[in-house]
């Protein structure tokens, strides 16, 4: 990869930002644009002095670049976007960030998480503990994660872990992400059926993966959850070794005398093999599950000895987003889980309830991924929110409704409604803020889900609470 200097559009988008961060440590100058865009990743750019221009232009390629970087966005198509369009008439080369990827990883030991949910955090502990055991491995993480001065970094050593995202990798391009970074080990969380809008069916979702794990060598590892049976099911009949994983799986890995609270600790089995007690900070039986495949890819793989993954364990401070404490001032703790597909929302909701059993959860959702926010999917509103004391619904994000049947704001309160919660609709954020500020108290738990921003709401609503209830 011989670029001296390379243009990324789109680059505020987190697998773009973490690309971008990726070449400029290989000594390639970035310039970039993007708008619409927002936290943290545009503050991590900033504080990483990566200057871009706000707003799309033909004017901001530069006549010296190498390389156009162009992201996956819906507002990145040619006919739309002038920028774009003089990138495919300028001659110049033009990638994907899975492109780059794939280059990147051509001569490394690669470990790629994958999964309809988890993978960011997975990837995020996978690259600390073996970065605190001195490895100095190469990663890519989709997320901001706490502790991590970049979300990615190419090290001296063999290891390279990637965030492996199963969504196209372009939009010329309708190859999954992942099957562009030379897979030879591979961490599979769920394959639950998610991106309704790319993949129809489930079948039409599930066939991604089964081409990337059937890619995995011989002398390769798949490390894979059997307590979600799409992921089991995928893991017949491949040639390399592979390793189960679950929360309870006796016969494989898993976690036994569980102590759970702010801080979780157990002991790490292997089949009846009591290999280790770890103990974290990260709340929910998600994340012990997480935290057990993580422990069997590293151990199965011999990268760490068992106390240095419990230095790993005991000192990861968590994915930003990932059930987030953004409220440390006040008695009303507000977290934020994130919650792109039903069962993120859920695990968040069910961690949550687990640390405040007897404190009234207040959810506020914004329907921000097309997940939430299709047609197709209006059935996961029924259950979705089963422990919540009170529902606040913020109006679903308007970027790419043309391409599926989007619901409305009225038709998701109304049938979260019918499925007997209380639920209500917000809009402007001030009035909104002040409609929750009425209802709160001081023995609440308030549980934020959207992969967006909230309208603001996602930094006011803990001021509020600092302010209101300060501890």
């Amino acid at each position: 990869m011989n670029f001296s200097k390379a243009h990324f559009i789109g680059i505020a988008g987190k697998g773009m930002s973490a690309t971008a961060l990726l070449l400029r440590q290989m000594g390639v100058r970035i310039t970039g644009s993007d708008e619409g865009f927002y936290p943290p990743v545009s503050d991590y750019l900033k504080n990483e002095k990566i200057a871009f221009a706000e707003g799309y232009r033909k004017e901001n390629i530069p006549e010296d670049a190498d390389v156009i970087v162009i992201g996956k966005n819906a507002k990145l198509q040619p006919d739309s976007n002038e920028e774009v369009r003089a990138a495919m008439a300028s001659g110049k080369l033009v990638r994907s960030f899975a492109d780059l990827l794939h280059d990147l990883t051509a001569n490394s030991e690669t470990i790629v998480a994958a999964g309809s949910y988890g993978k960011s955090t997975c990837t995020a502990l996978l690259a600390w503990c073996l970065r605190l055991a001195n490895k100095d491995p190469s990663y890519f993480i989709g997320e901001i994660t706490n502790g991590f001065e970049t979300h990615s970094h190419r090290g001296r050593g063999s290891t390279f872990v990637l965030e492996g995202d199963e969504y196209p990798a372009s939009n010329w391009d309708n190859r999954s992400k992942f099957l562009r970074y030379n897979a030879r080990n591979v961490l599979l969380t769920s394959a639950t059926h998610d991106h309704i809008n790319v993949f129809p069916t489930h079948a039409d979702y599930l066939a991604p993966f089964r081409t990337l794990l059937g890619s995995l060598p011989s002398d390769g590892l798949l490390v894979a959850s059997s307590g979600e049976a799409h992921a089991r099911a995928l893991a017949a009949g491949l040639s390399c070794a592979i390793a189960f994983y679950g929360l309870e799986d006796k016969a494989h890995w898993h976690a036994e005398n569980i102590e759970r609270g702010v801080e979780t600790s157990f002991d790490l089995m292997r089949g009846s093999e009591k290999i280790i007690r770890l103990s974290t900070k990260m709340l929910g039986d998600h994340n012990i599950e997480n935290i057990v495949g993580v422990s069997a890819m590293l151990l199965e793989k011999k990268l760490l000895s068992p106390t240095e993954l419990n230095a790993g364990m005991r000192t990861f401070q968590g994915v930003k987003r990932r059930m987030e404490l953004l409220s440390p001032s006040s008695r009303v703790p507000v977290y934020e889980g994130f919650g792109s597909s039903y069962e993120k929302a859920r695990s968040a909701i069910i961690a949550t309830k687990q640390l405040f059993p007897d404190r009234r959860l207040i959810i506020v959702i914004e329907p921000h991924t097309i997940t939430w926010r299709h047609r197709a999917a209006i059935a996961a509103y029924d259950d979705v929110f089963a422990g919540a004391s009170k529902i606040f619904i913020f109006e679903p994000a308007s970027q790419g409704a043309g391409s599926h049947a989007q619901l409305t704001q009225d038709e998701i309160v109304a049938r979260t409604r019918a499925a007997n919660y209380d639920a209500e609709a917000i809009n402007e954020p001030d009035e909104a803020l002040q409609r929750l500020s009425d209802g709160l108290r001081a023995d609440d738990v308030v549980l934020l889900l959207t992969s967006g921003e909230l309208g603001g709401l996602i930094r006011k609503i803990p001021q509020l609470v600092e302010t209101k209830y300060p501890c």
